[in-house]
């Protein structure tokens, strides 16, 4: 099965924040509410400065996917 890079999610118990699950390695849920990170994989024994750059970028991309799902919505 195909998945998408990034996928929303929500949950009625929290119901002021915005998850965005990133499907690929790293894997990660973001809380774009105060950008707290949950990641689903083991990053020890990766590079540390390439894994802080990658890692960086995909934090914005999951914003932006955020943002860009948001404006189809309207």
């Amino acid at each position: 099965m195909d998945l998408p890079k990034f996928l929303l999610a929500d949950n009625s118990n929290f119901p002021e924040d915005v998850f965005v699950l990133h499907t690929e390695f790293p894997r990660f849920l973001i809380n774009l509410k105060d950008d707290e990170i949950e990641w689903f994989e083991d990053l020890t024994g990766e590079n540390e400065e390439d894994i802080a750059t990658e890692l960086a970028d995909l934090m914005n991309k999951a914003g932006e996917f955020y943002d860009e799902e948001m404006k189809q919505l309207d």
